[in-house]
């Protein structure tokens, strides 16, 4: 066993009985560190990668703080046991559900959002009542420090949470290390990587997966929202984003206008190192020359180019592309960089059989003004998350679960779903019965057979209402049925 995970496990031994207020305090504390150190926070997280401060205030900051305060207001009522109800066969019984703790959990953090990415599982394990080894990324050891004292000085209990860093190698031997559960973020193949080094130990994991998102715009859409909300979606955090919409589909009859007004609003962005730029730059050189790769792929193959394509060193200028097909790596592959193809579609039918001719199930958005039709298409979509008439903010929202299908990946977190899931629910029944012995146990007697043949026929037949009552008559004779719940 890892020497973090067992380490980890020992000092949560100290404090696991703590009470959910006693650990949302402490959740209330860190919200105010990170707001007291916002500069700080900011300048750690925009500058080895170039992004706009205003970048991580809207995809790290905000979304870290909502999900936080999501906690403090409503984790005790969330993780509240609950009463269940029983049936005829279980006469006395009670029943109800807790959600305890599992343990330890090991957190896998990505590069492309770092606060956001490892904070949100990671307070999420915690208001729970598990302690957490998050592994961040190789590309980010100086955030291990940060990260480390915003923990500290809100006052978490020594070693509730840890921080290492490192590459797959590290990730792996955390994974054998038997935690109690493995929540990653990840792309697919880290994912499956992932899940077979889990399954060594039946650890439990969760998946947050890429995503090759879906974006449909209809001809009745209100035009100017929909063309900014594609513009934002496909381009915001250099597209590296797991929402991001990687594949834009246009109604026929708008679609070369649609076009030209994206091209217009994409050649007005700004890209870094300019003081209001739109766009920082890619997370690493091996994802430049990925995406360099795509585009070019798309290219020789046909598409046409509508913008500028320039790739310098971990700067990506933002492309549109036209005339794409499923023989493109564009339209299967994760982008990961700031691309937006777009493909014209004609009928509904059409739109939703595109969306879903993916092998990924994230997220995606309907543009409509029909927001009944919106949101009938939106119910047909395969993904975990659907918008209407908006993009990617519908996953900020922490009263709903987060999470994908396909290969996008396994399990949920936000909302009530996802605080449960780095719980074990343990079902309990009380019997307050002091009879000497339950209809159930032995002896197995030819009489108990015929009371068993009764029962089934009264609980389970489609017996008329008056020979229920017989069978009803005969139960109460036989001692069922008397405090039934």
């Amino acid at each position: 066993m890892s020497d973090a995970v067992a380490q980890a496990r020992a000092d949560w031994q100290r404090w696991r009985h703590w009470s959910v207020a006693g650990r949302v305090r402490l959740l209330r504390a860190l919200r105010l560190e990170i707001v007291a150190r916002l500069d700080e926070i900011v300048h750690a997280v925009a500058e080895p990668f170039g992004k706009p401060a205003v970048e991580v205030l809207l995809n790290d900051v905000l979304p870290t703080l909502e999900l936080i305060n999501y906690y403090e207001r409503h984790a005790a009522r969330i993780l509240r046991a609950q009463r269940r109800p029983a049936t005829f066969l279980f006469q006395r019984a009670r029943f109800h559900v807790e959600y305890q703790a599992r343990g330890v959990v090991l957190v896998l953090a990505p590069l492309n959002l770092p606060l956001q990415l490892a904070f949100e599982p990671i307070v999420t394990a915690f208001a729970a009542g598990n302690a957490v080894i998050c592994k961040l990324s190789e590309h980010t050891p100086g955030m291990v420090a940060l990260f480390s004292d915003l923990f500290a000085r809100a006052g978490f209990p020594p070693g509730a949470v840890r921080f290492e860093t490192g590459g797959p190698e590290v990730g792996e031997r955390l994974v054998r290390a038997r935690p109690d559960l493995v929540f990653l973020t990840g792309g697919s193949a880290t994912g499956k990587r992932v899940m077979a080094l889990a399954a060594e130990n039946l650890t439990p994991v969760i998946l947050e997966l890429g995503g090759k998102d879906p974006l449909l715009v209809f001809a009745d859409a209100p035009f100017e929202r929909a063309v900014a909300g594609a513009v934002y979606g496909a381009f915001a955090n250099a597209g590296q984003i797991c929402v991001a919409a990687q594949r834009v589909y246009v109604q026929r009859a708008i679609f070369a206008r649609f076009v030209d007004a994206v091209v217009g609003q994409v050649e007005a962005l700004r890209l870094a190192p300019t003081p209001e730029a739109d766009l920082g730059s890619l997370a690493t050189d091996a994802q430049a020359a990925r995406f360099e790769a795509l585009i070019d792929d798309a290219v020789k193959k046909g598409a046409t180019l509508h913008t500028r394509h320039a790739v310098t060193g971990r700067r990506a200028a933002p492309v549109v592309l036209t005339g794409v097909t499923p023989a493109m790596r564009i339209l299967r592959e994760e982008t990961f960089g700031p691309a937006m193809p777009i493909i014209p579609f004609d009928t509904e039918e059409q739109a939703i059989e595109l969306a879903n001719d993916s092998a990924f199930g994230l997220n995606g958005s309907v543009w409509t003004g029909d927001l009944a039709r919106g949101a009938r298409i939106a119910s047909r979509i395969e993904a975990g998350s659907v918008a209407v008439n908006d993009v990617m903010k519908n996953i900020g929202n922490p009263h709903l679960p987060f999470g994908g299908i396909k290969g996008s990946g396994m399990g949920v977190y936000h909302g009530p779903e996802g605080l449960r899931a780095f719980c074990r629910p343990l079902a309990v029944m009380v019997n307050p019965s002091r009879a000497p012995r339950e209809p159930n146990w032995f002896p197995y007697t030819l009489e108990k057979r015929g009371q068993l043949e009764t029962m089934i026929a009264f609980l389970y037949s489609d017996a008329s209402w008056l020979e229920r009552l017989r069978l009803f008559v005969k139960l109460r004779a036989f001692g069922f049925g008397a405090e039934a719940p």
